[in-house]
């Protein structure tokens, strides 16, 4: 049926017709570009996240202290904490890894003896609906005056001058050798007794789970490389693009093997990573989550995009690694709240999160939960209202093991 006998079975003169739809037309172009943006994802779940450390922060170091502090994240409607495990060169939970391999079953802080951190974050947080996923902070990386560097200084790299020391702000760090087989074992173990003996809902890594691209040049890696380059020392260019490479791998097939462990120890056990952006990770950590995410041995992404420019925040939201791993598994963004030196205000916090949903992410996660609303500028009041008003009711986490959805 031609246009002209439609109009004429509906009694309507055709250039009636056509001058309403032109009307309609100009009256839905008038709406703003925005509030045509039809969500790509359906709101069922977000992940609302928080790191919880022992730097600059006691919220681990006391029973009660914590246990207010998980609740009032869940009355805020967070869904899911990051208990840091390992740092400083210890555990923070009892473990029979670290006492048999440094000497001393837990961290030495006096607010964690005679207690469990973990189980009772495990407990309370489980008690209030959050997913407890522990945070394995400092990967390959441990105090220079450790006692895990002073008894194993065979395990620690270096650079090509020798030199060991890695500083992190005012700290002195060393780096185990990620590809000594001894090192290897003792982290994957270390892994292994969290996953085995904690009801966790997952465990996470960052990529101090890869190693700082200057270093490599300890003997066993040298040797390490000679052997499958026909005797050639590796190139004295730390950036040189194929012993970043080699590198690179090395520690991609450890990630394998750890991911491999954890799913035969617990298979609903989410394997999650919170890396930098991959174009400072890879070639500045070695740490290749892109390549990571496509071998499917990464179930949960939160990349750290702690930036205070919203032009950059923004652009490191859309390049094609991160816009590729969305479309396979749950992908958020790590949003900074401040540091102990470094003040951010909760309206940047609220531009952050806005340009995160509207591009369609898993959720966000903060950094830390110290400043959230204890160690800020503003009043904690107003903290907190901002945090409610992004979040004002609760909502389900993403989890790519039940049936999430991209």
């Amino acid at each position: 049926m031609r246009d002209s006998e439609r109009s004429k079975k509906y009694n309507i003169p055709f250039f009636v017709l056509v001058i309403a739809l032109s009307v309609i037309a100009t009256v839905l172009l008038s709406f703003p570009l925005q509030a045509q943006n039809i969500p790509l994802r359906s709101p069922a779940s977000e992940l609302r996240g928080v790191w919880l450390t022992n730097i600059d922060s006691n919220v681990l170091f006391e029973s009660d202290r914590l246990k207010s502090a998980v609740q009032r994240l869940k009355q805020m409607n967070f869904n899911v904490v990051y208990p840091t495990v390992w740092n400083w060169g210890w555990t923070l939970y009892p473990s029979k890894v670290a006492q048999r391999v440094i000497g001393r079953s837990l961290d030495p802080e006096p607010g964690l003896q005679g207690r469990d951190m973990l189980k009772e974050v495990i407990k309370v947080g489980h008690q209030q609906g959050l997913k407890v996923i522990p945070w394995f902070e400092f990967g390959f990386m441990a105090p220079a005056d450790s006692q895990l560097a002073k008894r194993y200084p065979q395990w620690l790299s270096q650079r090509s001058n020798g030199t060991r020391i890695v500083k992190e702000g005012i700290h002195d760090r060393v780096w185990l050798s990620p590809f000594r087989p001894d090192v290897q074992q003792f982290i994957q173990n270390l892994i292994v007794e969290i996953v085995r003996n904690y009801d966790i809902d997952g465990i996470q890594f960052d990529d101090h789970f890869g190693l700082p691209s200057e270093l490599g040049y300890d003997p066993y890696t040298v040797a390490l490389y000679k052997k499958e380059h026909r005797g050639k020392a590796p190139p004295k260019n730390s950036q040189d693009p194929e012993w970043v490479r080699w590198r690179a791998n090395k520690i991609t097939d450890f990630m394998k093997r750890v991911f491999t462990a954890i799913k035969a120890t617990k298979k609903n056990c989410i394997v999650s990573v919170s890396p930098n952006p991959q174009r400072f990770s890879y070639p500045f950590f070695l740490a290749d989550w892109e390549r990571w995410e496509r071998m499917g041995i990464v179930e949960d992404l939160i990349i750290q995009v702690y930036r205070d420019d919203l032009k950059v925040f923004t652009k490191e939201l859309e390049y094609p690694e991160v816009k590729a791993a969305q479309r396979h598994i749950p992908v958020s963004i790590g949003i900074l709240t401040g540091l102990k030196r470094k003040y951010v205000s909760i309206d940047q916090i609220k531009q952050q999160v806005q340009k995160v949903r509207d591009r369609n992410f898993a959720g966000v996660s903060f950094f830390f939960y110290e400043t959230l609303w204890n160690l800020t500028k503003e009043a904690p009041q107003k903290r907190q209202s901002g945090f409610q008003k992004l979040f004002p009711t609760s909502i389900a986490y993403p989890n790519l093991l039940v049936g999430w959805k991209p």
